[in-house]
Order: C-alpha cells, then structure tokens, then sequence
C-alpha cells in the first residue's frame, strides 16, 4: 500500500496512512458508493429530507454531457453567426461556477485563429470593471451574462452597467450584443426576452454552480473561442465510463481519487495543494471552489491550496497531501525534482498524468465525481453552500443601510500607522495593548496560528500583476516561517469559492483582509450605490461573518497608493520573526 497506481494516476508516501486508506476502500466497497452516486441516491450522504431533496436535483453533471453533444452542432453554427456578425471579442460576466471553467479554457488554450477574444469579469472591483471596459472594443463586444439564478447581485450590476454602455451605442438594437445562459424560469431569462438577448441559453437546472464546468457555462464560451467541444466531451466521455458503477473501486479513478483524498483529511492531512505543470497551472483556480464549497461545512473540510508556488520540503507541517497534475510533454524537470523530494520527506503525493490539454475535459469530470466521493467519506452534502447565501444576506443588510444612512458601518479602527488602518474585533484589540508598530500588530495577530491552521489572505483589490506580487511575497513569507498552508482569494469572487469553508469549516483559519480607498467608485445605473461601495459591503460583510463565528481575522485597510501600502505591509510582515 505504499503506492497505489491506476493507468496514468499513482500516490505515494502513504506510509503510515496506508491502512486508514485501505479502510476507506473497504467502507465504500461496503456502501456501493459507485453505484449509488450514478443511481442519484442522496442517502450515500444525508439522511436528513432536506438535504435529501437538494441533492436529487444537484446530480446532472452526472449525464449532461449527452446534453452538450447533442446540442453541439447548434453552438458551432452559433460561433459562426458570431463571427459572421463582426464580433472580436467575448466579455463573459459571471461569478463563481460561471465563470471559472471558462477562464480555464481562456488561460489553458487561448484563442484560435479567426474567434473572437473572451475576457472574464468576476469582482466588483470598480478598477477592474473600468479596466475590462477599456480592454475590450465596446461595439465589437458580444456580452456573456452567466449566472444559474438570475440573480446573482454582482452579475445583475454587471448586465446593468455595460447595458447601459451599449444602449447609448444601439439604442434598442443594444440586445443582440448579449447573451445568456441561466437556468429556466429564472429573471435572467425574462430578461433576455425583454430586453431582446441575441440568445438564451437554459441550462439544465439540476447542476450546482460549481459542477457545471460541462455544461452550456462552460461549454458555450469554449465553442465561441474556437475549442473543439466535440474532442473535449470524448475525453469527458471516456473518463465517466472508466468511473461506471461496475468498475471496482481500486480501479474507479474518481473512487479511487476521491477515497484517498477523504482518508487522508480524516486523518489531518487536509491541505490539498496543488502543484501544475506549468502549461495547465489554472486548473487548480476552479477546482479551489468544487473542493472548498463543497466539503467546507458541518465544522470539517478539505483547504485547496493553490497557487502557493512549491518550496522545500521542510517549509510543510504533516497535513498536506499533494497533487501533481502533470501535462506529459512538458518539461519542467526542476519542478518533477521538487515533488519526488516531497515524497521522500514522507508527504504523500497523488500524481495525475495527461496526454495533452484537453484530458482537461476528463479532469474536470474526475475532480466533480472524486469530490462527491469524498464528501461521502467525511459525512457532508456536497452540494449545498449555506454560509455563501449568509454572505450575500450580509452584503443586501449593509447595502439598504447604505441606501438609508448614505455611508456603510466602517467601525472603529483598533491601530493605524501612516496610510494603514487595522480594523478587528474585541479579541484582537486585546493583544495590540502594547503595540507601537505595524509589525507588532502582525506579530500579535500572527502569534495566533496554532498547528495545522492555514493562513487566508483576502484581498478586496484590483488584481494587477504588482499587487499580486506583493500579496504573494506576504503569503511566502507567512509559510516558510510558521510552516502553514497559506491561499490568496480576491474579493468577491472567493466569497462564492474558498467563503464557504472559511465559515462553514473548522475554525483553523487565520485571516488577513485587504481593503482599499478605490481611486474611482463607479456607478451602476439604476443603483444608489457604486462598484466600490458594493465591494466595500461585500467586505464589511465578510469580515462581520467571521467575527460572529470567532474566527481570527484582521482587516488591514489601505488609504493611500496600493502599491505603497502592499510593500508597506510586506516590510512588517518581514520585520515578525
């Protein structure tokens, strides 16, 4: 048991954990969990009614790629209207499940020859929104209003303010530059028709957000860059039936991927980091939400880590377990270095082989399906998000009060230094008694990781490449120096990703939240607030949920130039030893 291997998969290092491995097996051999996932029975993970009844109608993934092949000659000729019709660009307008698999696609393939363009817009930051307005040719722009609900606060501002653009462009010829993909019955949809969309498209309801890579979320705006959606759903295709009931669990590679994740998180080692050839790296950017949504619940879960570029050996504590996604041909051998050292220092490491890009269609069908199995193995519903729909509540709260005061809550702030200000609460007040300096603050509030907690930096801020860097270099450094998995999640879209467990999970988290004064505040027609005072509630609004859960969080906001403050907090986070 030191090594299990399945054709073009293995994991090693499990040592000691091999026997907790082997268990599992055995219990879901018992359970004929397979079976029971393809049969659509939700007592595999709840016995509760309610539970029961969002999951009978959370398993389409299962089959709709039968859907998308049958409907696959309607979205080329589509892509052919498109580009009859002069369009050069896509601007996807999505949050969470709409939008990730897509700016996969976009990162992993690019644009072929003779597509338009696409861009994906997921935060309300009013610099980012001004930014994609700016990137793309306004007229030349076909618009991709994706949300399952139709609801969605931040893809409804989205819709509003480029409508808005377009309208004063096209008057009411300003429809046949958008598009939508939603589920039947929804506002989106009576939108569409009102407002005369170039095309609607009903999504089958019964998928989650986080499982609809496949679908037309998905599948749509691959078509229209030029993807061959056909190739990719025979890769998909393939991997479901290697995942059929009748395959024994040893040989299921969704069972099989999915129990060794379960066993080992049951046993502590519940830091999934990702570790991506370099030509695939944004995978682990979507499955960071199938993974944190849904087991982050019930007081357990599984932290993805993604995007915490591999170091030495020695800078992990024992609750990691690795996951090499390794693209055949490429060639980064110092990477391949790096994991075998792992190995070697007792980590275990689960290896993924593919062919070529688009085995990426049967990856995203193995994670959905190992991810269903390994809620099975820690006893939650994976297909619920309570603590997402808390957030929002708390983002409409903060807005109407917004609306009736002209300002939100800010509080009071605990410590401020030149243009840093530090907001928490009662606890974190306390242990600033006697500090004078930025880095006495962090000291005190980094003095409160505790073994096998992770690290969560959240930053509601425009993402450019400067302030990635710093934000990086902070999270590094937190890691190497008290060994702890550490993520970064832009506000908002990780409040729909990596929000779920941060509430729903245990309380092993300690959190560092950026805010901004925003240079430009952006209205949305139609609102009383802007961009900027939407994400400012979305922020205050996180922060106050983790607060009301006792969770260790700090705000630190900046007044003056991002950039300045960044370096200015990375200088202190240096200074903490």
């Amino acid at each position: 048991m030191a090594r299990l291997r399945l054709p073009g998969c293995q994991v090693g290092g499990l040592g000691p954990y091999a026997s907790a491995v082997e268990a599992a097996f055995a219990d879901l051999a018992q359970r004929n969990a397979a079976a029971r996932i393809w049969a659509r029975d939700p007592a595999l993970w709840k016995a509760d009614p309610d539970h029961q009844k969002i999951i009978r109608n959370s398993l389409g993934w299962l089959t709709v790629t039968t859907t998308i092949r049958q409907r696959a000659a309607n979205l080329a000729g589509f892509a052919v209207e498109v580009g009859q019709a002069g369009f050069t660009h896509v601007l996807l307008l999505g949050m969470g499940g709409s939008s990730l698999c897509p700016d996969v696609l976009r990162l992993t393939f690019g644009g072929a020859a003779g597509f338009p363009t696409l861009a994906v817009l997921d935060t309300t930051d009013p610099a980012s929104v001004q930014a994609f307005e700016q990137t793309v040719d306004l007229p030349r722009t076909l618009f991709i209003v994706a949300s399952k609900s139709g609801t969605t606060p931040e893809i409804t501002a989205f819709y509003q303010y480029f409508f808005a653009k377009v309208r004063a462009l096209k008057g009411e010829r300003a429809g046949e530059q958008f598009i939508a993909i939603t589920d039947a019955g929804t506002p989106l949809e009576r939108t569409g028709a009102e407002a005369m969309f170039r095309r609607v498209f009903l999504n089958p309801s019964d998928i989650g957000g986080r499982y609809s890579a496949l679908s037309f979320f998905g599948m749509v705006p691959a078509t229209l860059i030029g993807l061959d959606v056909l190739r990719l759903l025979e890769r998909v295709e393939r991997m479901a039936h290697t995942c059929r009931a009748s395959v024994p669990a040893r040989e299921n590679p969704g069972v099989w991927l999915g129990t060794i994740l379960g066993a080992l998180a049951r046993l502590g080692r519940d830091k999934l980091t990702f570790v991506c050839s370099p030509e695939i790296v944004s995978f682990g950017y979507w499955v960071e939400q199938l993974i944190a949504e849904s087991t982050g619940k019930d007081g357990t879960g599984i932290l993805p880590v993604e995007g915490e570029a591999l170091g030495d050996a020695g800078v992990y504590g024992d609750d990691r377990v690795f996951v090499h996604l390794r693209l055949h041909d490429s060639m980064d051998r110092e990477l391949d270095g790096k994991v075998n050292a792992l190995e070697r220092a007792g980590h275990p490491i689960v290896t993924i082989g593919l062919q070529d890009l688009y085995d990426l269609g049967a990856e995203f069908f193995r994670w959905e399906f190992a991810t269903a199995v390994v809620c099975a193995v820690l006893g939650v519903n994976p297909f619920d998000q309570p603590n997402v729909q808390e957030s929002k509540d708390n983002t409409t709260r903060l807005l109407a009060e917004f609306k009736a005061k002209g300002r939100l809550p800010e509080g009071e702030s605990i410590f401020s230094e030149g243009p840093i200000r530090l907001y928490g609460d009662a606890a974190s007040a306390a242990g600033l008694r006697n500090a004078k300096t930025l880095a006495d603050v962090l000291k005190a509030h980094l003095a409160r990781i505790r073994p096998h907690d992770y690290v969560a930096l959240t930053a509601y801020l425009q993402a450019t490449s400067a302030h990635a860097e710093a934000l990086a270099a902070i999270r590094f450094h937190i890691r190497d120096r008290f060994r702890v998995a550490t993520t970064l999640g832009y506000g908002p879209r990780f409040l729909h990703s990596t929000g779920q467990l941060h509430k729903g999970g245990g309380d092993n988290g300690v959190f560092l939240q950026f805010t901004v004064d925003d240079p430009v505040g952006l209205p949305i027609p139609g609102e009383p607030h802007s961009f900027g005072v939407m994400k400012a509630a979305q922020a205050l609004g996180d922060l106050q949920s983790l607060q009301s859960r006792k969770r260790r969080a700090l705000r630190i906001h900046i007044t003056g130039g991002i950039e300045a403050g960044l370096r200015r907090v990375l200088e202190a986070v240096r200074e903490v030893r």
